[in-house]
């Protein structure tokens, strides 16, 4: 791959700089020990991604609290959680130094799992699919926005460069955000309203932590591709309507973020949205046009760092269309688009698990070493049945562990391609 590929160059996120454009997304793996701490498995996943030098990582999906979480073994940012948070990023800072890494924190709200958690709604109606979801109100709100507050504060102490307050796939912030949230209180019905959540935690997290130095930015779901979902013209319209979602990423600038992780979809609902199915490729063209709409509508210092870039990989191996294999690859779209103003960086989700090494790879020249996702999606499997994940088509002991799952549930064997 050419050297000047813009993935490859330097980028300034806030008074950080990335020494590449390649970000690693927030994935989600229940492996976290009994306390919410980092667990050997964890220390081995992060180990091989920092080893793997990208720009940035982001810290997968660590909840601010236990009352309402969506996986068993989840990784947890409390203060009883700060002694092995430090040692954690003492340890990965040691392998590689100049990765920009970020934590994002997270509240579960309804799709929190009702086997071992709670599960709470603000919405009087219920999504569907969500009716044993308890009503919380505005006290309980506040609540949260002050537990994402003190996360903030810890993971500043702990080490990290950044947090990523998550607005996005139905956790909390999308749940709040979304128009389906209509009926009229303090966190509901108006924008005006809804944005409240995400505008005053933005500003409590910035002023709490004070430290120019400390990233604050936010995943956002620009259109979650269902009735009443985030970017959509109403509480049970379908059609996309943007104007809500360019004014929340314009509000979260305004109140000190520094960067915008674009994403779409809502696993539990549009999964195929948020990262896109092998068999429709063509989807993960709509994330470029929603990095776009962010960037139209950003300034220029405000890095917007594009999801769904996995599903490109080499040109080869999905079913594209209409377009040469040599025009449809991570580094000829990552490239394009950051030259072109689309995006700033590119992220990559389930090809980290495939290999943890591709930026390294890349900057080395040996793209043909690469061990490709082929987006068979037995990663969000196993995050379903509250396994660890991993990638079962290229790490063994996760391959061996999907045949079992296999022999469990009596489902047929599947070719890993």
């Amino acid at each position: 791959m050419d050297k000047d590929n813009m993935i490859l160059q330097p980028i300034k996120i806030g008074n950080k700089v990335a020494p590449n454009r390649i970000a690693i997304n927030a994935m989600e793996c229940c492996d976290a020990d009994a306390d919410g701490n980092p667990s050997e498995r964890t220390y081995e996943r992060y180990e091989k991604l920092f080893e793997g030098s990208p720009g940035l990582i982001n810290l997968e999906a660590i909840t601010v609290q236990y009352d309402y979480i969506s996986r068993e073994h989840q990784l947890s940012i409390m203060p009883h959680n700060a002694k092995a948070l430090e040692k954690f990023v003492q340890h990965l800072r040691k392998i590689n130094p100049d990765i920009v890494f970020v934590m994002q924190l997270t509240h579960s709200g309804e799709i929190s799992e009702p086997n071992f958690s709670k599960r709470c709604r603000v919405t009087e109606q219920p999504l569907y699919g969500y009716e044993d979801a308890e009503l919380i109100g505005a006290d309980e709100v506040d609540k949260i926005i002050d537990m994402f507050v003190e996360s903030s504060k810890i993971a500043h102490a702990v080490g990290a460069d950044g947090v990523d307050l998550k607005f996005c796939h139905g956790y909390l912030g999308s749940q709040i955000l979304r128009p389906f949230n209509s009926h009229n209180w303090k966190y509901g019905g108006s924008w005006e309203n809804r944005s409240r959540f995400a505008f005053d935690m933005t500003e409590k997290v910035v002023k709490a932590v004070n430290d120019p130095n400390f990233l604050v930015g936010s995943k956002v779901s620009i259109f979650e591709g269902f009735p009443g979902g985030q970017g959509t013209a109403g509480p049970d319209s379908s059609l996309m309507d943007l104007t809500e979602s360019i004014d929340l990423i314009k509000g979260l600038e305004e109140r000190g973020s520094q960067y915008i992780l674009q994403s779409a979809g809502s696993p539990s609902h549009t999964l195929a949205l948020s990262q896109t199915d092998r068999n429709i490729p063509d989807h993960g063209y709509f994330h470029h046009y929603f990095q776009w709409v962010c960037k139209q509508n950003l300034k220029p210092e405000t890095v917007v760092i594009g999801s769904d870039y996995t599903i490109f990989r080499d040109g080869r191996g999905t079913k594209f269309q209409a377009v040469a294999p040599e025009k449809n690859t991570l580094w000829f779209w990552g490239d394009k688009n950051i030259r072109e103003g689309v995006v700033d960086m590119v992220c990559l989700g389930r090809q980290s698990f495939a290999d943890p090494y591709l930026p390294k790879k890349l900057m080395e020249g040996r793209e043909n070493e690469i061990k490709w996702c082929t987006a068979c999606d037995h990663c969000i499997e196993f995050l379903i049945r509250q396994e660890p994940v991993g990638c079962s088509t290229w790490n063994p002991p996760y391959t061996k562990r999907m045949q079992e799952i296999r022999a469990e549930k009596g489902v047929l064997k599947e070719k890993h391609t």
